[in-house]
């Protein structure tokens, strides 16, 4: 008995996730409240009017839903019945109301219900500002709602596709207004705009504005440090071939002074060398040992008392 209620559960339990879950897939595409040329009823009555979009890829009765634009429901300490009395249910009996994948359904607004499905009381400004939400049929479970400024004669409020799963609402001049199908109409966000609807409160660019900041520091720390170590080091590098070319050039003048003073020695060695011979030629030619030849001086060996050097 118990796995039969346990079961009664959650065969009742799943298709109520499935109904809640279809009904997140409706939104309010497009809202016209002052309406003169755009679009007529059946009965060729100009009336305001809102469009739905059911954005799965499945099929959505939309019948029991309810559309208001009365902000007290926003209360939450309203009971369900009490919620329902300020809004308007979308009701059976009509084919339009079964949205397949990707259509789109036109109600009509400030309109009179016995008109058809299509027509509901729920009353807009259509010289000022609305506010327009879409409940789920338990009148508990608020599915969609925009906030509608003030627009001129004709114009619509529609939800425009800015880059591939983002979308903003703008305002559709006359000659754009598309009721019934998709707003192909796409803008181009400003960097500005977008900034704005990402973060509003402006964390994020604060955020982003220290992060580099900080950043920048680092690497400006970095590359000083860097900078700073190559410099020292070419310094001493530098300083250090100027020393090493001191010392060369000290060695250098050193052996240079120590060939010349060398040099200035042989010289005078082969002076005194020069002066020695002279004078032992002058002696032996008084002595008269040398050979007779005119012009030449010859020196024979002999013994005598110089010092040969």
């Amino acid at each position: 008995m118990r796995k039969i209620g346990i079961l009664l559960i959650v065969l009742l339990a799943v298709p109520a996730m499935m109904f809640g879950q279809g009904a997140r897939n409706i939104r309010i595409s497009e809202v016209l409240v002052n309406n003169t040329v755009s679009l007529q009823d059946e009965f060729g009555n100009h009336d305001a009017w809102m469009e739905l979009e059911n954005t799965a890829f499945s099929t959505y009765n939309v019948r029991g839903m309810y559309i208001t634009t009365d902000k007290s429901v926003l209360d939450k300490s309203l009971s369900a019945p009490e919620r329902i009395k300020r809004m308007c249910i979308i009701p059976s009996g009509d084919p339009r109301t079964v949205m397949s994948a990707r259509q789109h359904l036109v109600l009509y607004l400030n309109s009179n219900p016995k008109r058809g499905a299509t027509h509901l009381a729920v009353p807009v400004d259509s010289l000022g500002k609305n506010w327009v939400a879409l409940y789920d049929g338990n009148g508990i479970d608020l599915i969609d709602s925009v906030s509608i400024p003030r627009l001129s004669v004709n114009e619509s409020y529609a939800l425009l596709k800015v880059e591939r799963g983002k979308y903003v609402w703008g305002v559709m001049q006359p000659d754009m207004v598309t009721p019934g199908i998709a707003n192909e109409q796409s803008i181009t966000e400003s960097k500005a705009a977008k900034l704005k609807r990402d973060d509003p409160h402006g964390f994020g660019i604060t955020v982003l504005s220290m992060g580099i900041v900080f950043f920048c520091l680092t690497l400006l720390f970095v590359f000083f440090s860097l900078f700073g170590k190559f410099m020292s080091d070419r310094s001493a590098q530098k300083k250090a071939q100027e020393k090493r070319s001191k010392q060369a050039a000290t060695i250098e003048a050193a052996k240079k002074a120590e060939a010349d003073f060398k040099s200035k020695q042989a010289s005078l060695v082969n002076k005194e060398i020069y002066m020695a011979v002279i004078a032992m030629a002058l002696k032996q030619y008084q002595d008269d040992a040398h050979d007779i030849e005119s012009g030449i001086i010859t020196i024979n060996p002999k013994h005598s008392k110089w010092t040969r050097v």
